[in-house]
Protein backbone atom coordinates (compact mmCIF):
# COMPACT_ATOMS: atom_id res chain seq x y z
CA UNK A 1 0.00 0.00 0.00
CA UNK A 2 1.43 3.34 -1.11
CA UNK A 3 0.13 6.61 0.35
CA UNK A 4 0.90 10.00 -1.21
CA UNK A 5 0.21 13.34 0.47
CA UNK A 6 -1.23 16.03 -1.84
CA UNK A 7 -1.57 18.74 0.80
CA UNK A 8 -4.26 19.74 3.29
CA UNK A 9 -6.43 16.60 3.65
CA UNK A 10 -5.84 15.23 0.13
CA UNK A 11 -4.36 11.78 -0.26
CA UNK A 12 -3.56 9.30 -2.96
CA UNK A 13 -3.62 5.61 -2.06
CA UNK A 14 -2.47 2.80 -4.31
CA UNK A 15 -3.53 -0.75 -3.44
CA UNK A 16 -2.84 -3.61 -5.83
CA UNK A 17 -2.62 -1.17 -8.77
CA UNK A 18 -5.97 0.40 -7.85
CA UNK A 19 -5.77 4.18 -7.39
CA UNK A 20 -7.81 5.93 -4.71
CA UNK A 21 -8.03 9.68 -4.07
CA UNK A 22 -9.30 11.04 -0.78
CA UNK A 23 -10.77 14.54 -0.39
CA UNK A 24 -9.12 16.18 -3.43
CA UNK A 25 -8.56 19.86 -2.67
CA UNK A 26 -5.46 20.64 -4.71
CA UNK A 27 -5.94 23.18 -7.51
CA UNK A 28 -6.79 26.06 -5.13
CA UNK A 29 -4.13 25.17 -2.56
CA UNK A 30 -1.14 27.41 -3.20
CA UNK A 31 1.07 25.07 -1.21
CA UNK A 32 0.23 22.25 -3.65
CA UNK A 33 0.88 24.27 -6.82
CA UNK A 34 3.35 21.67 -8.12
CA UNK A 35 0.63 18.98 -8.19
CA UNK A 36 -1.22 18.82 -11.52
CA UNK A 37 -4.65 17.29 -11.00
CA UNK A 38 -4.75 16.36 -14.69
CA UNK A 39 -2.01 13.80 -14.12
CA UNK A 40 -3.55 12.10 -11.08
CA UNK A 41 -4.88 8.59 -11.48
CA UNK A 42 -8.17 7.72 -9.82
CA UNK A 43 -10.35 4.61 -9.87
CA UNK A 44 -12.16 5.70 -6.70
CA UNK A 45 -12.62 9.04 -4.93
CA UNK A 46 -13.43 8.83 -1.20
CA UNK A 47 -14.99 11.90 0.41
CA UNK A 48 -15.24 12.39 4.16
CA UNK A 49 -17.61 15.37 4.01
CA UNK A 50 -18.90 18.12 1.71
CA UNK A 51 -16.80 21.16 2.61
CA UNK A 52 -15.12 22.84 -0.35
CA UNK A 53 -11.64 22.18 1.01
CA UNK A 54 -12.39 18.47 0.57
CA UNK A 55 -14.41 18.25 -2.66
CA UNK A 56 -13.11 21.10 -4.84
CA UNK A 57 -11.46 18.96 -7.53
CA UNK A 58 -13.88 16.03 -7.52
CA UNK A 59 -15.77 17.01 -10.68
CA UNK A 60 -12.69 17.69 -12.79
CA UNK A 61 -10.96 14.47 -11.75
CA UNK A 62 -14.05 12.25 -11.95
CA UNK A 63 -14.95 13.54 -15.43
CA UNK A 64 -11.48 12.68 -16.72
CA UNK A 65 -11.03 9.34 -14.95
CA UNK A 66 -14.60 8.04 -14.56
CA UNK A 67 -13.72 7.30 -10.95
CA UNK A 68 -16.42 5.98 -8.62
CA UNK A 69 -17.24 8.45 -5.84
CA UNK A 70 -17.64 6.87 -2.39
CA UNK A 71 -19.16 8.91 0.42
CA UNK A 72 -22.18 9.33 2.63
CA UNK A 73 -25.65 9.06 1.07
CA UNK A 74 -26.17 12.80 0.64
CA UNK A 75 -22.81 13.47 -1.01
CA UNK A 76 -23.12 10.39 -3.21
CA UNK A 77 -26.63 11.48 -4.28
CA UNK A 78 -25.32 14.97 -5.08
CA UNK A 79 -22.71 13.64 -7.47
CA UNK A 80 -24.99 10.93 -8.87
CA UNK A 81 -27.41 13.67 -9.93
CA UNK A 82 -24.52 15.18 -11.89
CA UNK A 83 -24.05 11.92 -13.78
CA UNK A 84 -21.15 10.41 -11.86
CA UNK A 85 -20.90 6.79 -10.74
CA UNK A 86 -21.22 6.60 -6.95
CA UNK A 87 -21.34 4.22 -4.03
CA UNK A 88 -23.30 5.62 -1.04
CA UNK A 89 -22.41 4.62 2.53
CA UNK A 90 -23.36 5.58 6.05
CA UNK A 91 -21.97 5.25 9.55
CA UNK A 92 -21.13 1.73 10.66
CA UNK A 93 -21.52 0.30 7.17
CA UNK A 94 -18.75 -1.47 5.27
CA UNK A 95 -18.30 -2.70 1.72
CA UNK A 96 -15.85 -4.95 -0.08
CA UNK A 97 -14.37 -3.09 -3.03
CA UNK A 98 -11.84 -4.55 -5.44
CA UNK A 99 -8.99 -3.03 -3.42
CA UNK A 100 -10.26 -4.12 -0.01
CA UNK A 101 -12.86 -3.45 2.65
CA UNK A 102 -13.98 0.10 3.50
CA UNK A 103 -15.87 0.94 6.69
CA UNK A 104 -17.46 4.36 7.16
CA UNK A 105 -16.91 5.52 10.74
CA UNK A 106 -17.99 8.47 12.85
CA UNK A 107 -16.46 11.94 12.79
CA UNK A 108 -17.45 15.00 14.81
CA UNK A 109 -17.55 18.00 12.47
CA UNK A 110 -20.02 19.73 10.12
CA UNK A 111 -20.76 19.04 6.46
CA UNK A 112 -22.30 21.35 3.88
CA UNK A 113 -21.67 22.03 0.21
CA UNK A 114 -20.21 25.40 -0.85
CA UNK A 115 -23.74 26.68 -1.60
CA UNK A 116 -24.78 25.91 1.97
CA UNK A 117 -26.89 22.86 1.14
CA UNK A 118 -26.83 19.83 3.42
CA UNK A 119 -23.87 17.51 2.98
CA UNK A 120 -24.93 14.71 5.27
CA UNK A 121 -23.04 13.69 8.38
CA UNK A 122 -19.22 13.75 8.21
CA UNK A 123 -17.24 10.56 8.60
CA UNK A 124 -13.92 8.81 8.30
CA UNK A 125 -12.79 5.61 6.62
CA UNK A 126 -11.11 2.45 7.82
CA UNK A 127 -9.53 0.72 4.82
CA UNK A 128 -8.35 -2.87 4.95
CA UNK A 129 -6.33 -3.70 1.86
CA UNK A 130 -3.19 -5.57 0.82
CA UNK A 131 -2.91 -6.96 4.37
CA UNK A 132 -2.55 -3.41 5.72
CA UNK A 133 -5.13 -1.47 7.70
CA UNK A 134 -5.37 2.31 7.81
CA UNK A 135 -7.71 4.81 9.42
CA UNK A 136 -8.43 8.11 7.68
CA UNK A 137 -10.14 10.20 10.32
CA UNK A 138 -11.41 13.06 8.16
CA UNK A 139 -12.10 16.37 9.85
CA UNK A 140 -13.00 15.48 13.40
CA UNK A 141 -12.80 16.36 17.03
CA UNK A 142 -11.50 13.82 19.49
CA UNK A 143 -14.34 11.39 20.11
CA UNK A 144 -14.86 8.37 22.31
CA UNK A 145 -16.17 6.53 19.24
CA UNK A 146 -12.55 6.13 18.17
CA UNK A 147 -12.24 3.48 20.88
CA UNK A 148 -14.50 1.23 18.81
CA UNK A 149 -12.02 0.98 15.92
CA UNK A 150 -9.47 -1.38 17.53
CA UNK A 151 -12.35 -3.65 18.52
CA UNK A 152 -12.70 -4.74 14.89
CA UNK A 153 -9.32 -4.00 13.27
CA UNK A 154 -5.65 -3.65 14.19
CA UNK A 155 -4.32 -0.51 12.51
CA UNK A 156 -0.96 -0.20 10.78
CA UNK A 157 -1.34 3.57 10.28
CA UNK A 158 -3.73 6.33 11.31
CA UNK A 159 -4.08 9.58 9.37
CA UNK A 160 -5.30 12.23 11.79
CA UNK A 161 -6.05 15.96 11.51
CA UNK A 162 -3.67 17.94 13.69
CA UNK A 163 -4.17 21.60 12.73
CA UNK A 164 -6.50 22.50 15.61
CA UNK A 165 -9.18 25.25 15.43
CA UNK A 166 -11.46 23.33 13.01
CA UNK A 167 -10.40 19.82 14.11
CA UNK A 168 -8.29 18.08 16.72
CA UNK A 169 -4.97 19.63 17.55
CA UNK A 170 -1.73 17.89 18.48
CA UNK A 171 -2.61 17.08 22.09
CA UNK A 172 -6.00 15.62 21.20
CA UNK A 173 -4.45 13.65 18.33
CA UNK A 174 -2.08 12.02 20.82
CA UNK A 175 -5.07 10.94 22.91
CA UNK A 176 -6.80 9.73 19.73
CA UNK A 177 -3.80 7.54 18.95
CA UNK A 178 -4.27 5.92 22.36
CA UNK A 179 -7.97 5.40 21.69
CA UNK A 180 -7.31 3.69 18.33
CA UNK A 181 -4.28 1.80 19.71
CA UNK A 182 -2.01 2.97 16.89
CA UNK A 183 1.31 4.69 17.54
CA UNK A 184 2.18 5.32 13.88
CA UNK A 185 0.46 8.54 12.86
CA UNK A 186 0.49 10.58 9.69
CA UNK A 187 -0.68 14.14 10.28
CA UNK A 188 -2.83 16.11 7.88
CA UNK A 189 -5.18 19.12 7.76
CA UNK A 190 -2.50 21.56 8.91
CA UNK A 191 -0.54 24.58 7.57
CA UNK A 192 -2.84 25.26 4.60
CA UNK A 193 -3.91 28.63 6.00
CA UNK A 194 -3.33 30.71 9.11
CA UNK A 195 -5.90 29.13 11.40
CA UNK A 196 -4.23 25.71 11.21
CA UNK A 197 -0.52 26.45 11.09
CA UNK A 198 1.53 24.31 13.47
CA UNK A 199 5.04 24.11 14.88
CA UNK A 200 6.38 20.96 13.22
CA UNK A 201 9.21 20.29 15.62
CA UNK A 202 7.06 20.77 18.69
CA UNK A 203 4.40 18.45 17.24
CA UNK A 204 6.94 15.72 16.52
CA UNK A 205 8.49 16.15 19.97
CA UNK A 206 5.16 15.79 21.74
CA UNK A 207 4.45 12.54 19.90
CA UNK A 208 8.01 11.29 20.50
CA UNK A 209 7.69 11.99 24.22
CA UNK A 210 4.70 9.62 24.25
CA UNK A 211 6.67 6.93 22.37
CA UNK A 212 4.72 7.62 19.17
CA UNK A 213 5.81 8.39 15.63
CA UNK A 214 4.31 11.45 13.89
CA UNK A 215 5.00 11.72 10.17
CA UNK A 216 4.60 15.13 8.51
CA UNK A 217 5.06 14.47 4.80
CA UNK A 218 6.04 17.08 2.25
CA UNK A 219 3.41 17.66 -0.42
CA UNK A 220 3.97 15.07 -3.12
CA UNK A 221 5.93 12.78 -0.76
CA UNK A 222 4.78 9.21 -0.21
CA UNK A 223 5.21 6.31 2.17
CA UNK A 224 4.76 2.58 1.66
CA UNK A 225 3.27 0.15 4.17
Amino acid sequence: MKITYYGHASLGIEVNEVHILVDPFISANEKASEIDINTLKADYILLTHAHQDHILDVEAIAKRTNAMIVSNFEIASHFEAMGFEVHPMNHGGSWDFEFGNVKYVNAIHTSSFPDGSYGGQPGGFVIEGERKNIYIAGDTALTMDMKLIPMFVKLDLAILPIGDNFTMGIDDAIIASDFIQCDKIMGYHYDTFGYIEIDHEEAKRKFFDKNKDLMLLEIGENIEL
